[in-house]
């Protein structure tokens, strides 16, 4: 029984919200800016936002957390007000980030602890009981929307770091490589202990897994699908497979 109103376009498209002249406007991993006369027209507009601010405004929080290697993260509850996620701070809660955590685990660990933070808070800001805390400027960072050219796996780069990526980018929009002209998504991965003088993005191994060498090691991808495939176990994929040899690279 609870009215459903999502706007393609919330600029144009925002007075059946107008019109119900609410008290509060409350958004959640909403990728629109809410329009002035949305912020304007309510006692309290608040935004639950899934990092520990001000680092990391923008879109992409989460994803970008781990992809940098971030060992905690949070939800940030703060004043929706005329500029990217810059309001003041009326609660934060921090939570670690696992070395087993993706973006989907950890969006869906954050959207508890946020969904708990502002049923704690909410009464006292709607009725001016809490005050919100300025954030410090000298401490901003952003976290910008993902571009596609950083979805693809650099393996020059360490295999921390492309541990990393991969996992931040699971299962949307997910990390991929290219090899012999076909693009292959790998949603998990294993770091290996490799002292080979190969060059980075070499296949090392097809031995039950797709191991390939990088910067200072290997990495074994567990988790792919390759181009016009459903998601699959590496081990699954080598079996028969004529895309892949030994010593081919990754480009």
């Amino acid at each position: 029984g609870i009215e459903v109103f999502q706007p393609i376009n919330i600029k144009e498209d925002y007075e059946a919200i107008l019109n119900k002249k609410a008290d509060m406007i409350v958004s959640a991993a909403y990728g629109q800016i809410i329009p002035d006369i949305l912020i304007d027209s309510h006692k309290k507009c608040i935004n639950v936002h899934a990092s520990l601010l001000p680092k990391y405004r923008g879109a992409a929080p989460i994803q970008r957390a781990i992809m940098n290697g971030d060992s905690v993260t949070g939800v940030s509850i703060i004043d929706m007000v005329h500029k990217m996620d810059a309001g003041n701070i009326y609660a934060k809660r921090e939570m670690p980030i696992l070395e087993s955590d993706t973006n989907k685990t950890l969006f869906e660990k954050l959207s508890i602890v946020g969904n708990d933070l502002l049923l704690d808070v909410i009464d006292d800001i709607i009725n001016l009981k809490l005050e919100g805390i300025p954030q410090d400027e000298d401490l901003v960072t952003f976290a910008n929307q993902i571009k596609r050219e950083e979805e693809k796996i650099d393996f020059n780069d360490t295999s921390l770091n492309i541990f990393n990526k991969i996992r931040g980018l699971s299962l949307e929009p997910g990390a991929y490589g290219i090899i012999n002209n076909t693009s292959i998504k790998v949603y998990s991965s294993i770091i290996k202990d490799y002292n080979g003088s190969e060059k980075p993005g070499t296949v090392l191994s097809l031995k039950k897994e797709i191991l390939v060498k990088t910067l200072d090691g290997a990495i074994s991808l567990v988790d792919i699908k390759p181009e016009g495939k459903q998601m699959m176990k590496s081990q699954s994929f080598v079996n028969g497979q004529k895309i892949i040899n030994v010593f081919d690279l990754f480009i």
